[in-house]
């Protein structure tokens, strides 16, 4: 008999729809997804559960739909996280090696002194990324062990997020049977899917435009630098439509979808579309140019936030690959034009590639965290390809073994004094 393929599964909580993905590692590279289940978000705004019940009760009938289309009982599954909530830092750990060759566990040691910043109590540690390492004052160096030296010196990113926020998350998912793995920032889990191997090295930016959230991530070296959230998306831009133009929200998202356009330039005076506002008996007729330059007022301003977040980053000068854009929004006609000339850097549109099975409706920039959790999981079960339920990624793993060494040693400490 063949060898049993890991299963992977994620779900993918955002502010306008919930999706399950299903799928099973065929290579290193390529997932075949095995089952789906879409569904209208509830009960969330902006990336957080206002309505827990609402937002349980949607991520259910998710994960019941991707359930029936891949034949398969989910127990656990990665979560996207977004959210306002979300922040970030970078943190040193250094440990002592006392002339010895660096093995793992020496590692684990200075991650873990990375790890050990003064946080508030109210807030979760949910990444710590290894960025580089510095033996003996040696830069540069991306895997000490086997190394020779007497001081270890780690580069941390660490990613945080209120423990309200991630546990009500928590609820949501466990309220469906199902437990969390682990909790994935989106931007982390987009980046495993759009970026290449050289956009990573030399230095470039992933832009998820959800509905409530805009969600980034600068990359340098092949590693995140710096991640965080912007409180703006897609939703705002039909706000905007809906209250200049004076209509419904419902009708305003319709008319956005058809009608959208980003690029003001584009815009046409001669073509129209009929509304009927507030008030109102007849349809009245509205110029797409006018809805055009509704909606490039909001993306612009969206995207001139960004400029300011990847400055106070201080990594604005570091990212020749220019920017990556992903999420639904990231679908508007001319929005890359906007991107690249508010931002002054190369942009180009990312989706889900590498993919087999039920993908009909994947093959969207939309779906680029969806299926980056998969990605994020298929990277987990490398430690253990034959086990279904991923281990935790590199940090935290390493941080559990850590401690397990430590209990280890320090019960064969004590042992020496019983009798």
């Amino acid at each position: 008999m063949g060898k049993e393929r890991p299963v992977v599964v994620g779900i993918d909580i955002g502010t306008n729809k919930i999706a399950t993905l299903v799928g099973s590692v065929e290579s290193p590279t390529q997932i075949r997804i095995l089952g789906m289940g879409l569904e209208p978000s509830q009960g969330i705004k902006r990336g957080v559960i206002v309505d827990l019940a609402a937002a349980s009760q949607a991520v259910s009938r998710s994960i019941d739909r991707a359930e029936r289309t891949s034949g398969m009982e989910i127990h656990s599954a990665l979560v996207s996280l977004a959210g306002s909530n979300v922040s970030s830092m970078n943190s040193k750990g250094v440990v002592g090696v006392s002339g010895r060759v660096i093995d793992e566990d020496d590692v684990a040691r200075a991650v873990d002194a990375a790890r050990a910043v003064a946080i508030p109590h109210n807030r979760e540690v949910i990444h710590v990324i290894q960025r580089g390492f510095n033996v003996d004052g040696q830069e540069g160096i991306r895997m000490p062990v086997g190394m020779h030296g007497y001081r270890l010196e780690v580069e941390t990113h660490i990613i945080t997020a209120s423990t309200a926020s991630v546990e009500n998350l928590r609820q949501c998912v466990q309220a469906a049977g199902v437990d969390v793995s682990q909790f994935v920032l989106n931007p982390l889990a987009a980046g495993e899917v759009v970026l290449t191997e050289t956009e990573r090295q030399m230095g470039s930016v992933v832009c998820d435009l959800g509905g409530g959230t805009t969600d980034l991530a600068i990359y340098i070296d092949g590693d995140v630098w710096y991640a965080n959230v912007i409180p703006y998306g897609g939703n705002h831009i039909t706000s905007d439509i809906a209250q200049v133009l004076r209509l419904p929200v419902s009708q305003a998202e319709e008319i956005k979808l058809q009608h959208g356009m980003c690029d003001i330039q584009a815009g046409s005076e001669r073509e129209y579309f009929t509304v009927r506002p507030f008030g109102e008996q007849d349809a009245v007729q509205v110029s797409q140019a006018e809805l055009v330059e509704i909606i490039n007022a909001r993306v612009e301003e969206i995207f001139n936030m960004l400029v300011q977040e990847i400055k106070r980053s201080g990594y604005d000068g570091l990212l020749p690959a220019g920017m990556v854009l992903t999420g639904g929004c990231s679908q508007f006609p001319g929005i890359r034009q906007v991107a690249s000339r508010v931002l002054g850097v190369p942009v180009r549109i990312g989706k889900p590639e590498n993919l087999v099975g039920m993908t009909d409706q994947l093959d969207s920039p939309g779906f680029a965290s969806s299926v980056g959790l998969l990605r994020w999981a298929m990277m987990m079960s490398e430690f253990n390809p034959g086990k279904r339920t991923p281990r935790p990624p590199r940090s935290d793993q390493r941080s559990m073994e850590s401690g397990e060494t430590g209990l280890r040693k320090l019960w064969e400490m004590i042992k020496v004094f019983l009798p």
